[in-house]
């Protein structure tokens, strides 16, 4: 089996509903399909991650369709270069509630489709919904994977650690990331800062890996009131808005916001 033991980083294998290692550390397999292999131990506080109010309000703006421009633009990318075979392995990082991955394991068919979340309320909802992929809480920082298994990583906005990344890629193996572009949800942040700044575009350099592709993603979106508030309840910007922006957003008809996304695809 692919993950490795969070605990002595040996191999896990599986027995009818529990992962065992050499080590006799045991890892159940919940009722509603994912593994917990996030101890204790690991944790920074007790519920590390999304809360459950988040995981609805993400669930909701992304089943809306906002973001559909940006998820097909990644799976098209990926599906352009990834090779045909009937072995693909895929790791959505900080997949959240499971929406970007379950269209990679849709799309990407032959394959085997794994997300990954610190947040235990993100991961039980995605592993209730999408039965096809597998999905595991677990730090982004420390991949409880087997070196050289995945054909292709896919970070949208997750953090991570550029180490753990190489490591567990196959040679050639693809990571595509997205991050915010300079005017990413630019109407939304002028309600709450008196000067709005665009988002910086850093160069990432991740070792052993090369950039191949870069890209520009960006399109209006119309927003119903109750999105408009979703979006900024899935953003950073909630703990600075001030109440009286929320209840701007419940009132108006709509709320016009630029999406702004950079895809860039990596090569090991």
């Amino acid at each position: 089996m692919s993950y490795l033991c969070p605990l002595c980083q040996q191999p896990l294998i599986l027995q009818e509903r529990t992962y065992r290692c050499a080590q006799e550390h045991l890892f159940d397999i919940s009722k509603a399909g994912y593994v917990n292999l996030l101890p204790v131990q690991h944790k920074r506080s007790k519920n590390p991650g999304d809360c459950k109010a988040m995981m609805q309000a993400r669930r909701h703006f992304l089943d809306a369709g906002h973001y559909q421009p940006m998820r097909d633009a990644v799976s098209e990318t990926l599906h352009a270069l990834l090779p045909e075979t009937f072995d693909v392995h895929l790791l959505d990082i900080g997949c959240g509630e499971g929406y970007y991955t379950h269209h990679l394991a849709k799309t990407h068919l032959p394959s085997k489709t794994f997300g990954l979340d610190i947040s235990k309320s993100m991961i039980q909802a995605a592993a209730k919904r999408y039965k096809e992929c597998h999905f595991v809480v677990a730090s982004s920082l420390k991949l409880p994977f087997q070196d050289a298994f995945f054909d292709a990583i896919i970070r949208i906005y997750a953090p991570c650690n550029a180490e753990e990344l190489s490591r567990t890629l196959k040679q050639n193996g693809l990571m595509v990331t997205v991050t915010p572009g300079p005017r990413h949800l630019y109407q939304l942040k002028a309600q709450i800062y008196d000067e709005v700044r665009l988002h910086p575009l850093p160069e990432e350099h991740f070792h052993g890996l090369k950039l191949e592709i870069q890209k520009n993603i960006s399109y209006p979106m119309s927003l119903k009131p109750e999105e408009a508030s979703m979006l900024l309840q899935m953003t950073p910007f909630a703990w600075r808005a001030p109440k009286a922006l929320w209840e701007t957003l419940k009132k108006s008809e709509k709320f016009d916001c630029e999406a702004d996304f950079i895809l860039r695809i990596y090569r090991k």
